[in-house]
Formats: structure tokens, C-alpha cells, sequence
């Protein structure tokens, strides 16, 4: 007989331990950051030395580009994303409830990014080595904070849909979207290099946490089924 569904593993789901292991070391690798940056009045020399770098190789088609890649990965375009990215991990025909859950996910993670960038109060590099129009302060980066959530829950949505030789593939597109995204906000000037590496650690993080989340709430629905079936 098989088991029932309620002892059964969910094959979509990340072991407990990973999700732990995730969570403290980009926990720990973040706080060391965070911590780094706040008692320092300067930037990091290889955040300075990349800045410096970065400005005298922006020609002008290389800088079009890479704002066109930025955009993508703040605002409607990224919520837009999430909301199809929910809808396609959604296993019912209730897609709607899937492309809220998708919306709801990323604006979740950007409260402790908020919280997080006005907590540091870490100065942009100077406005006159931009590129394109920015807002907010520095650590973590927005952008690549936002598109590496996205891209999570796009990996997550080609994992439960996609199968065959195409998925491994499709499983990369992603990650690679969300790491040029992070990348176009030092190559366009506005966030120094260690803004981008906490955005990344704050998306894992956030990631981590999430699944842990969703793992107790597993737990506890699967145990109060099977106490249910037990008395019926």
C-alpha cells in the first residue's frame, strides 16, 4: 500500500538542514558585512578600486545596455515576474492565488531590506559617477536584492513545471538574470561592489528563511491531518 499523503515527502521541497546551513552561513557571512560597514567612515579599497575601474570602462552602448538590464529588476517589471512566477509554480487551476502569493513573497522580502538599508545609512558612491537616475541608500542593493528573490521564485516555478533536457537550462536563466542585474548596478556607478554581495546574501537569507517557514507549516498541516484521520 502506499503511503498517504500525509506522511509522504514533498519532492519539491528543500531538506530542513539545507535550509539551516543556508540561512547561517549567508546569515553569519551578512551580519560580518553589515557589521564591517557600519563602523567604517570610508568604503572598502576593492570597493573603491572596482569603482575606479568600472569608470573609465563605460562606453556608451555598454552603458545602454546595462541600464536596460537594470530596469528589469526593480518595479513592475520584477513584480510582474514574481506574479507569473507564483502563477506557474501554482499545481491548482486557481492561478491568481499563485501570482498573488508571487507578489506577496517579494514585497515580503523587501521590508528587511528597508529596514536594513535605513538602519546602515550607507552613502551611494558620488552622484556624479552614475550612470542612470537612483534613490535610497546604498547597503544592500535594491535591485539585486529584488531580482535575486525574483529569480528564486522563478527557479522555483521551472522546477515544478519544467521537465526533460530543457530544465537544467531553464533552472540556470534565472540565477544568471538576477546576477547580471546585481552586476549593472556597479557597472552603472550607483552601489559599491559589497552592496551587491548583500543584497545576495540577504535574497539567500530570505530564501532560507521562507523555507523554513513553509517546512513547519507542513509539518503542522501534515500532523493535524493524520491526527484527524486517526479519530475518524
Amino acid at each position: 500500500m502506499p503511503p498517504s499523503s500525509a506522511h509522504s515527502p514533498r519532492r519539491d521541497s528543500m531538506p530542513w538542514w539545507l535550509a539551516v546551513t543556508v540561512l547561517a552561513v549567508c546569515g553569519v557571512l551578512l551580519g560580518t558585512l553589515v557589521a564591517t560597514v557600519a563602523t567604517r567612515a570610508s568604503p572598502f579599497v576593492l570597493d573603491t578600486a572596482v569603482h575606479g575601474w568600472v569608470l573609465d570602462h563605460r562606453p556608451a552602448w555598454a552603458r545602454q545596455l546595462a541600464t536596460i538590464v537594470t530596469d528589469t529588476g526593480s518595479g513592475a517589471p520584477a513584480y510582474a515576474l514574481a506574479a507569473l512566477a507564483g502563477s506557474l509554480a501554482q499545481r491548482t487551476a486557481a492561478y491568481w492565488r499563485g501570482a498573488l502569493a508571487g507578489v506577496l513573497a517579494l514585497a515580503s522580502a523587501q521590508l528587511p531590506r528597508m529596514a536594513l538599508a535605513s538602519a546602515l545609512a550607507r552613502p551611494r558612491p558620488p552622484a556624479a559617477d552614475w550612470a542612470a537616475t537612483a534613490g535610497g541608500w546604498s547597503m544592500p542593493s535594491g535591485h539585486t536584492t529584488t531580482s535575486m528573490v525574483v529569480a528564486l521564485l522563478l527557479t522555483l516555478a521551472v522546477h515544478r513545471r519544467v521537465h526533460g533536457r530543457v530544465r537544467p537550462i531553464l533552472l540556470a536563466v534565472p540565477a544568471i538574470w538576477a546576477t547580471t542585474v546585481g552586476l549593472t548596478r556597479i557597472y552603472l556607478g550607483m552601489h559599491w561592489p559589497t552592496d551587491v554581495v548583500a543584497g545576495w546574501l540577504l535574497a539567500a537569507c530570505w530564501a532560507a528563511s521562507a523555507t523554513l517557514l513553509v517546512l513547519l507549516w507542513r509539518r503542522r498541516a501534515d500532523h493535524a491531518l493524520s491526527m484527524e484521520r486517526q479519530y475518524t
